[in-house]
């Protein structure tokens, strides 16, 4: 995995897991400022990844459940005063996505050391020693109040060839 580097914004995926009103959070097992802290699965896309597959593979590694976009629910910026990584505060721009999920749940990766179903209250009651990201209650209210766009806002685009005409 290349180094992460703070010194600009980055893009983060991330999934609302929903069943029967309540929405899946994962608690966080690396040793970070975060540890023991409840968030949504949410990490990097990686250099080339298009955010679908990413928000599908970060699903998969912290919930254990198979997760299918449908919709963006949106875009947050969350920039984080609380912690230092690199001498800078981070700050993370997440595309949100709402979507469907398996069944079955299987094995965790090892950054989720559990995961719980909550409802939207006890999600609303949590604060920073519990809840990893506060963004994350308004992205649990935005779900409940119906946003969305479709997919097709977003677009994902590779170049292959140099864009010089020497190359």
């Amino acid at each position: 995995m290349p180094k992460r580097v703070f010194s600009q914004t980055f893009g983060v995926v991330g999934a609302i897991l929903e069943k029967d009103g309540k929405i899946l959070l994962m608690k966080e097992a690396e040793p970070t400022p975060d540890q023991g802290k409840w968030s949504h699965p949410a990490g990097w896309i990686d250099v080339g990844e298009n955010p679908i597959e990413a928000v599908k593979r970060e699903a998969k590694e912290e919930s254990g459940y198979d997760f299918e976009p449908t919709a963006l629910l949106g875009i947050y910026s969350l920039h984080r005063k609380d912690i230092i990584r690199d001498g800078l505060h981070p700050h993370a721009i997440k595309l949100l996505f709402i979507g469907k999920i398996s069944e079955s749940q299987s094995e965790l990766a090892s950054d989720s050391a559990e995961t719980k179903w909550f409802t939207p209250e006890e999600i609303y009651a949590m604060d920073k020693t519990t809840l990893r990201d506060l963004d994350i209650k308004q992205a649990v209210k935005d779900y409940f109040a119906g946003k969305h766009y479709p997919l097709e806002i977003l677009t994902h685009t590779i170049s292959e060839k140099p864009n010089n005409p020497s190359g």
